[in-house]
């Protein structure tokens, strides 16, 4: 049988660092997404159609649009 004991301090770091890492996984997802929605915005100031930006960015077409309507 294996026995596993955590002090309260073991358990407060391993408790913090799964949330660091959650929090950086989700602010890298956070970043990549508003990566995409910039190239979009730039491409649309440049004329190219929203097919081709979907393509790109693999944004969907909702997106692309409310973007499109933001930059009027």
């Amino acid at each position: 049988m294996l026995s596993l004991s955590l002090t309260f301090e073991d358990a407060l770091a391993l408790r913090f660092e799964e949330g660091f890492e959650d929090g950086m996984e989700r602010g890298m997802e956070k970043g990549w997404e508003e990566g995409k929605e910039a190239v979009a915005r730039n491409a649309l100031a440049e004329g190219v159609s929203i097919d081709m930006i979907q393509k790109i960015t693999g944004l969907n077409m909702e997106t692309i649009k409310n973007l499109q309507e933001q930059a009027l």
